[in-house]
């Protein structure tokens, strides 16, 4: 499990997340919901350790992660599939892909192939260059490239940003394949409430700087996180 306490994060003197708790257990979806601007890129941030965390406490797999390098905690199965995908436009697909090898020991240097099972396409465009694809198949292929080293945490930032909707719907198939095999625990950031609704086993909601609401999908009131999310 993820476990998130009393988590405070400043920009200098801006301070972004005030006391913010949650809990993200292995095979299960947690979506954070909110308005663009309230922290939810900064607490992922928080989490995979780009961004340090001025108090609280980061706990995964029963060990306190707070002050561990980005690529420690990568090598501790957390894998982050940021924002705008940050593929690498010059590199081929298979080249993306293979930068997922970097916490990976040496023998363990493979493309596990139920990627290609989640996403065909990219196997179909191994030699096409990052930049050349779509902004969905580049979604596709940053969250292909999170998996790669085989992580028990998967943090996505708002995967549905931009995308048409029938490359949604398979984003989201992929997303609840990887729920249910159960090794995985997975942390999802969103402000498409349908989507987020759909795949939601728990659920946070954030609005400046803090955690308003959070507990089980079932106890999920729609209209009051609709409020949380409408500008």
């Amino acid at each position: 499990m993820l476990t998130v306490s009393h988590v405070d994060l400043s920009y200098g003197a801006a301070q972004i997340l005030r006391d913010v708790s949650l809990e993200a257990p292995v095979g299960e979806i947690t979506t954070v919901l909110g308005r663009n601007g309230v922290g939810k890129t900064s607490l992922l941030r928080g989490i995979v350790g780009q961004q340090p965390i001025a108090g609280g406490t980061i706990s995964w797999q029963s060990k306190d992660i707070s002050a561990m390098r980005p690529f420690d905690r990568a090598r501790r199965g957390i894998a982050y599939v940021p924002q705008g995908r940050e593929i690498f436009p010059l590199l081929t697909v298979k080249e993306n892909l293979e930068t997922g090898f970097a916490p990976l020991p040496r023998g363990e240097r493979t493309i596990p192939p139920d990627i290609f099972e989640l996403f065909p396409v990219l196997n179909s465009m191994l030699g096409r260059r990052g930049g050349d694809l779509s902004g969905g198949q580049q979604q596709q292929l940053s969250i292909a490239r999170a998996l790669v080293p085989r992580p028990r945490l998967l943090v996505l930032d708002e995967p549905t940003e931009g995308i048409q909707p029938s490359i949604i719907k398979d984003i989201g198939r992929a997303i609840c394949y990887l729920r249910d095999q159960g090794t995985m625990a997975i942390l999802l950031v969103e402000q498409y409430f349908e989507f987020a609704r759909e795949l939601a086993d728990r659920f946070a909601v954030m609005d400046r700087g803090r955690v308003v609401a959070a507990g089980d999908a079932g106890a999920m009131d729609d209209a009051e996180i609709r409020r949380h999310l409408t500008v």
